[in-house]
C-alpha cells in the first residue's frame, strides 16, 4: 500500500495532555506535522486542533498502548500512511504505592506502557526512521531512574530501563540516519494528581521542579542538536551531581523516605 503522503511526520505517544501535549504543540510552533496517539476518550482531537491552528497537519490514533493488538495495528497505521522523522516515547504510567499491597494489573499495565509499548513501537517504526534522511527518537525517563525509591519500586525500575535502553540505542544506530535521546525530567505538575504528590514529598520532591512547558521548549531543541542524554534545569544538573556524591544506601533511603510521605496519609 502506497503512502497517502510524502510529508514527515513526528509521532508522539500520550499526546492528549500534560508533558506529551506540550511536546506536540512545540513541535507544532516549528512547523513539524504530527501524529498525535493517546488512549480513547482523552478528547485528543482538541489537541489536534490547537497543533493545526498553528499552521501544521496533524492526525490522531486512538489506542491503549498495554494492548499488544493495539500497539501493532497503530504501527502498521503509521507504517502504511506516513513518513516518520520524529518519534517521541511520552506515554507512561507512574504512581506510588507499597509493593506487596498493589493491585497485580497496576503492576502490569505500569510495565506493559513503560516498558513493552517503548520497545515495541520503536522495534515496529525503526525501519520506518531509518529510510529518511535524518531522523531522531526521544525517549521520556525521570530522575527518578537514578536511584532505586522505595514505594515507587516498579516505577523507578522501568524508568532505569528507558535510560539503558536509549543510550544502547544510541550507540547502536551510530553511523545511521537516526539519532536517539533520552530526556530525564524531574517533577513537573502536569496535573493535579501529581501536583499533589510533589507537594506530600516535601522539599525533596520540590527540588528541580521545573515548569512542563519549559522541558518540552528544552528537550526539542537538544533532541535537535543531538543531545543523548537531556536534562532539563539548572537545577536537575546539581542534583545528578549530588546524588553521584550520596552513597547509594543513603539516597535510596531519603528517595524512600519522600516518596513514603505521598501515601503516608
Amino acid at each position: 500500500m502506497e503512502k497517502t503522503t510524502n510529508e514527515s511526520y513526528a509521532l508522539i505517544t500520550g499526546a492528549s495532555k500534560g508533558f506529551g501535549k506540550l511536546l506536540a504543540l512545540e513541535l507544532a510552533h516549528r512547523k513539524i506535522n504530527v501524529l498525535l496517539v493517546a488512549l480513547p476518550n482523552e478528547d485528543i482531537l482538541s489537541v489536534a486542533a490547537k497543533c493545526r491552528e498553528l499552521g501544521v497537519k496533524a492526525e490522531t490514533y486512538e489506542a491503549n498502548l498495554t494492548n499488544r493488538n493495539d500497539l501493532l495495528k497503530m504501527t502498521n497505521w503509521v507504517n502504511q500512511n506516513f513518513n516518520i522523522n520524529i518519534l517521541i516515547n511520552n506515554a507512561g504510567k507512574g504512581g506510588t504505592q507499597t509493593f506487596h499491597k498493589s493491585d497485580l494489573n497496576y503492576i502490569e499495565n505500569l510495565i506493559q506502557i513503560n516498558v513493552v509499548a517503548t520497545s515495541i513501537i520503536t522495534h515496529q517504526l525503526l525501519p520506518n526512521l531509518l529510510k529518511q534522511k535524518q531522523s531522531y527518537i526521544l525517549n521520556v525517563s525521570s530522575m527518578a531512574s537514578f536511584s532505586p525509591i522505595g514505594y515507587k519500586t516498579v516505577y523507578s525500575s522501568t524508568k532505569r530501563y528507558i535510560q539503558h535502553f536509549s543510550r544502547a540505542l544510541c550507540h547502536e544506530l551510530k553511523g545511521t540516519s537516526v539519532f536517539v535521546s533520552v530526556v530525564l525530567p524531574g517533577p513537573m505538575k502536569t496535573n493535579s494528581e501529581i501536583t499533589g504528590r510533589i507537594e506530600k514529598q516535601g522539599l525533596l520532591g520540590k527540588i528541580g521542579l521545573i515548569t512542563p512547558e519549559r522541558a518540552a521548549r528544552v528537550s526539542i531543541r537538544r533532541m535537535f542538536k543531538r543531545k543523548p542524554y537531556i536534562l532539563v534545569g539548572r537545577r536537575n544538573y546539581i542534583n545528578k551531581f549530588l546524588l553521584s556524591l550520596v552513597p547509594a544506601k543513603i539516597r535510596m533511603h531519603l528517595m524512600t523516605k519522600a516518596a513514603h510521605r505521598e501515601i503516608d496519609v
